[in-house]
């Protein structure tokens, strides 16, 4: 490819400035991409000469064509600097934290390596870096521990999430290889997803299929996934798989393809191998539906009515995610539904293939790069002695790692058992999101050095850290991601550098340096993207016969200034001089068009996948199972999401989901707090009923921490079984016991300041628009509620504008703290849990003076007039609450979405609240006829 062909998104650059990035005397304007899921979307980012940001959808970008999700559009409300880890620290023998230059942080991070590998060997010390990083931080620690201090203990909490795909991409088709692209989900017949809340975990991909299927109602949607989820309002049919018979289903599904004649011969003979070896494996069971159906615990009508479904539609898109792969057996789930499409050659064609949908940003980009502890930098594999060769000769490194690293979890088992002495925690929290977490926080506190790399000061990592180095946050950091269609995408920065804060590569290089390594000296970000993409290309197809040539090629990226770089348009790899045209930017649309795969013979594998049930069962003691993920509004642990009040109106407290038998028989109830225990932690939450968890399984998100809820990690909770290929943990089967979690009392607080909340029982914080709201509940006795209510809120003067109620046969009390006219808290106390409206409530913080009514009001915990609680946020883009659409459907007689959106807007810009809309349209259907 010719340089010169490189499209450029913006043709002219200010000075000073990206190409890419455009400033004039009132405003700074960068093209980006989201920092959030796999999605990878276009964002036009502005920043505005007052220092204000907004965001809009990139309209030229070819992942979401303009589209934001309701995280993407609340991008703006999570730069700020609040909570920022704006310099060096060091803690003290004292444990506490002190300021320290820059000069002095390195050099106690690169001391404490070199003395800890000097005196223990390369295998002491780890990283344990994130899918939140670029492609060219995550290059360069690869780079330093692989190549230079010569370890493989660099791991990812991309493990957590898609090493289960990678090593199904690996033995079906040689290297990890994503097919298709996000088209083919509107160019597809029928599209299975499986394991995927699509609907709320990757909304822009949900959109593009809910629009191509008005445009084709005739197109099929399939849900396989063992809850009803949001995504399942779409649905055509949903299969509520029972948890862990997923490989059953689909080898079900193979063997009905082969005796039904929808196998394609042809294409089996002449580009695969294996498959008797699969059939064989699945048993004989697997051939009977009704014992499929039985296993799976499906109405085997349904079941049959899919598999017909799937063998009749050439144009098939299976496309899976975090309910596939966290699993004991996640890469045999994955190979089941590859097989699947091998078997009928629906694979490299538009609108048909497997499609992994990967959850974080760049997961991909750190595969790219060797980011996981079993790999080497592009695609080559640690186990071949040719390919060390290969990496170390490029780098001209000192040494080689020569064997796989500690993976995830067993890493964090070595710095307990105190085998790794030192690690370095990038941009991850592993302390809530790794499975058993609090091993992780006891791993953390008894390892001789932990270095946290990170934007936020506070996290229940950092606290256990020694050494904290402020990094660039989304908006101030500049690279590259690549989404789950292989398309590399520029992250450009149009925000200054806060305080003292650096770029992860450079941070890494200047350690690096210090530990007297050379090949650390770049000039900028460009100039380790080219080394990554010539490492790509670097004897590449001058293999021997026992190795084919690496499909991970970006050549043609190769040799760009830092001008063409900063003017890189998003491209689909393989990006070589042969790839064809794609929208008029260089790339590859599809793999696997020519029928050749990356194993030496050009054979895809069929791989054998025999049906067995997760590791841990439940029992008397732990009788149902636990399945975590995320909810629509939040993120990972939500120290970027949780500080924009739109995200959390949505879901303001952590919950566990439960079907309404399950918690009779718990002994709790709707709106109650539960205790939720495992054999390796426990938890608080309050107990919801959405009526999609099946009997005998229960929900819970992952997003709560230590800063937002007292006790609410449920990585505490999770089994710490991993899948034996892989290594990726089992997150969505933990055998769990629900009970009742006692209190006296519930009640919540709007405050404009913070509250010291560690005394009360159980509290969560979210933020709202203009206050922190705090909901907590209470053990203890109050006999005098004014004055309790007066020091939670810090209110001391006497003689402060303090207003109250009190019924106390009721134990019922509200309190208002006004300060010139204006509320500055409210508080208000129940024995039950049933409380006054926020809504309502947290309009009165934007009003600059309280009228009489509104103090009224705010002691009745309700509006005066009738109409004026909006209810709770069903749609966050435009913060409109249930009772605003349920009133505009009565009304208005509204009977579909589309009407609710020309009616109120809720569910017009994003969409991912038409589910809900569409079930509360339902709802009032049923009490309307009822």
């Amino acid at each position: 490819m010719n340089l010169s062909d490189i499209p450029v998104i913006v043709s002219t650059a200010a000075a000073g400035l990206s190409a890419g990035v455009s400033a004039d005397a009132a405003a700074t304007v960068a093209d980006t991409t989201c920092p959030y899921c796999g999605v990878g979307c276009g964002v036009r980012a502005t920043r505005h000469a007052d220092g204000s940001v907004e965001v809009a959808g990139d309209g030229n970008h070819g992942s979401n064509l303009g589209r934001l999700c309701v995280k993407g559009s609340a991008l703006a409300e999570t730069t700020g600097l609040e909570g920022r880890l704006l310099h060096p620290q060091v803690r003290g023998t004292d444990g506490r934290l002190a300021q320290v230059s820059w000069d002095h942080a390195l050099d106690r991070v690169a001391r404490g390596f070199s003395d800890i590998v000097a005196e223990h060997g390369p295998d002491a010390v780890a990283l344990y870096v994130s899918g939140q990083l670029l492609t060219e931080d995550y290059y360069i620690a690869n780079k330093l521990m692989k190549g230079f201090i010569g370890s493989a203990n660099i791991d990812t909490n991309s493990r957590l999430c898609m090493s289960s795909a990678v090593a199904g991409h690996k033995r079906a088709f040689g290297e990890d290889l994503v097919p298709g692209n996000y088209e083919d989900l509107e160019l597809a017949d029928l599209v299975v997803l499986v394991g995927s809340n699509t609907a709320w975990c990757h909304p822009i991909l949900f959109q593009r299929l809910s629009r191509a299927r008005e445009a084709r109602p005739g197109m099929k949607l399939v849900v396989i996934d063992p809850r009803r989820t949001a995504t399942c309002e779409l649905a055509d049919l949903h299969l509520p798989v029972k948890p862990g018979t997923d490989v059953w289903l689909f080898n079900g599904l193979l063997h009905y393809l082969a005796q039904h004649g929808a196998a394609d011969a042809d294409f089996i003979a002449a580009h695969t191998s294996g498959l008797d070896d699969a059939l064989a494996a699945a048993g004989p069971d697997c051939a009977d539906p009704d014992k499929v159906a039985r296993a799976c615990k499906l109405d085997v009508a349904d079941l049959r009515a899919f598999y017909a479904l799937f063998a009749a539609t050439p144009k098939v898109v299976t496309a899976f995610s975090q309910g596939v792969n966290q699993s004991s057996a996640g890469t045999d789930k994955v190979n089941s539904i590859i097989n699947c499409h091998l078997a009928t050659g629906r694979i490299g064609q538009p609108g048909a293939g497997p499609f992994s949908l990967t959850g974080q940003p760049n997961a991909m980009g750190g595969r790219e790069v060797g980011g996981l502890a079993n790999m080497l930098a592009a695609h080559m594999e640690l186990a071949e002695p040719l390919h060390r060769e290969i990496v170390q000769s490029f780098w001209g490194s000192p040494a080689i790692a020569d064997k796989p690293g500690l993976k995830a979890v067993e890493l964090f088992e070595a710095i307990e058992q105190g085998r790794v002495k030192a690690v370095w925690v990038i941009a991850t929290n592993p302390v809530v999101s790794l499975p058993d977490a609090d091993q992780a926080r006891r791993a953390l506190a008894r390892c001789e050095l932990v270095v946290s790399s990170d934007i936020m000061l506070r996290t229940d990592t950092n606290d256990a850290a020694h050494v904290l180095l402020p990094a660039l946050g989304w908006g101030e950091k500049d690279g590259t991601v690549t989404s789950s269609e292989r398309r590399i995408s520029r992250q450009r920065a149009f925000l200054p550098a806060p305080g003292e804060a650096r770029a992860d590569w450079r941070i890494l290089c200047d350690v690096a340096t210090r530990m007297g390594f050379g090949g650390f000296a770049y000039a900028g970000v460009h100039e380790i993207f080219d080394e990554h993409a010539r490492l790509s290309a670097y004897r590449n197809g001058d293999d021997d016969a026992a190795h084919a040539p690496r499909v991970f090629n970006i050549a043609g990226l190769a040799g760009m200034s830092r001008q063409q770089f900063d003017a890189l348009a998003p491209v689909q790899w393989p990006v070589t001089a042969s790839a064809p045209a794609l929208r008029g930017s260089a790339g590859t649309a599809r793999l696997f068009a020519d029928r050749r795969f990356a194993h030496p013979d050009g054979r895809a594998r069929f791989v054998a996948t025999a049906p067995r049930a997760p590791s841990n069962a439940t029992d008397d003691a732990f009788p149902l199972v636990l399945n975590t993920g995320r909810v629509r509004d939040q993120w990972h642990t939500m120290t970027r999401t949780g500080k924009s009040p739109r995200l959390a109106d949505h879901i303001a407290e952590p919950f566990v989901d439960m079907h309404p038998q399950d918690a009779l028989l718990c002994g709790v109830g709707e709106g109650r707090l539960a205790r939720v225990s495992t054999r390796w932690g426990a938890m608080v939450a309050r107990v919801q009923h959405s009526g999609g968890i099946a009997r005998g399984s229960v929900f819970v998100p992952i997003h709560w921490n230590g800063q937002f809820s007292s006790d609410a990690r449920v990585g505490a909770l999770v089994n710490p079984v991993v899948d034996p290929i892989s290594g990726e943990p089992e997150f969505k089967h933990t055998p769990v016991h629900v009970e009742e979690f006692r209190v006296s009392w519930h009640g919540f607080v709007l405050s404009r300041g913070d509250l010291q909340a560690d005394a009360l029982t159980y509290w969560t914080r979210v933020q709202g628009r203009q206050f922190q709201r705090y909901e907590f509940a209470g053990r203890e006795t109050v006999a005098d509620r004014a004055a309790w209510a007066r020091a939670l809120l810090g209110v001391t003067d006497p003689e402060a504008d303090w207003i109250e109620y009190e019924d106390r046969t009721a134990g019922i009390y509200h309190a208002g703290h006004v300060v010139d006219d204006r509320l500055q808290a409210c508080v208000y106390i129940a024995t039950r849990p049933e409380l006054p409206s926020r809504a309502w409530l947290s309009t009165l913080f934007a009003r600059e003076r309280l009228e009489d009514a509104d103090r009224i009001g705010l002691l009745l915990g309700q509006p005066m007039e009738k109409g004026v609680d909006a209810g709770p946020t069903v749609c966050s883009c435009f913060a409109v609450g249930r009772n605003t659409i349920c009133d505009a459907v009565r009304k208005n007689n509204l009977t579909t979405p589309a009407e609710i959106t020309a009616c109120v807007k809720a569910g017009g810009n994003c969409g991912s609240c038409v589910p809900e809309l569409k079930k509360l349209l339902a709802e009032i259907r049923m009490v309307e006829t009822a």
